[in-house]
């Protein structure tokens, strides 16, 4: 008798409580600066820290923690994952999809930590599926089109045919500091600052790489179900 699947039915996997209660397992999220001092020391490598101090410029953070790890560091930190932002104009996709959604991954030119990430959504500890959440190979069947990667000139052309396939009504997510606005590897002679540059973003998630829940937030924003952080997630 095979006793492997008596086994795997008796081993317990802890799905995460999110979006039905906040995940507080340590390690989910690497967490993020929210406001900091004017960055006269010049700690920050990408400008996210502003000059005169204040909100944090998450599209260009890279979690390189020198705001809150260097002697002068002055920043506040919180241990959240719920990132997602739509930008202005921009909306959840219409009631229908409330319930389901086929979502399209595109790797724009990611270095594989986004990626990493992303695919740990299908783990059975984030189970996406379980949300109506389902990746599709095909643009033609997607709802969604989630980008990673600052757009190389490579990527640039199948990213804009990907978009063009897809049916309306369609969204686009911008998942990292990468396709939020280019990160380290943009704007240069061969990659693109982010995905906007290239084609309509409506929700923008930063990190680097932004944390399996954070992706998940974004995703249940568009789909109507939380539409910012802060907001019931149901």
């Amino acid at each position: 008798m095979n006793i492997w699947p008596l086994k795997g039915m008796a081993k317990h996997v802890a799905i995460t409580r999110y979006p039905g209660e906040t995940e507080t397992t340590p390690g989910v999220t690497p967490g993020r600066p929210t406001s900091a001092a004017p960055d006269d020391h010049g700690l920050c490598p990408t400008h996210a820290l502003r000059p005169d101090g204040g909100d944090v410029d998450l599209s260009r953070c890279i979690h390189c923690f020198r705001c809150v790890r260097e002697p002068d560091a002055l920043a506040r930190w919180e241990n959240d994952y719920e990132w997602g932002r739509f930008l202005p104009g921009r909306g959840a996709l219409p009631r229908a999809f409330r319930r389901s959604i086929h979502v399209r991954v595109v790797d724009s030119g990611d270095c594989g930590a986004c990626l990493a990430e992303l695919l740990q959504l299908e783990c059975p500890e984030y189970s996406l599926h379980r949300l109506g959440i389902y990746v599709t190979p095909s643009p033609r069947d997607a709802d969604v089109l989630l980008v990673v990667g600052p757009v190389t000139n490579a990527m640039r052309g199948p990213l804009e045919a990907a978009y063009a396939a897809m049916p309306e009504p369609k969204r686009v997510v911008a998942a990292g500091t990468c396709a939020a606005s280019g990160g380290l590897f943009g704007p240069t002679f061969e990659c693109n600052n982010g995905v906007a540059g290239a084609i309509p973003v409506d929700l923008v998630v930063p990190g680097c790489p932004p944390p399996p829940l954070a992706m998940l937030q974004a995703l249940l924003a568009v789909m109507g179900r939380g539409q910012s952080p802060g907001e019931e997630v149901r």
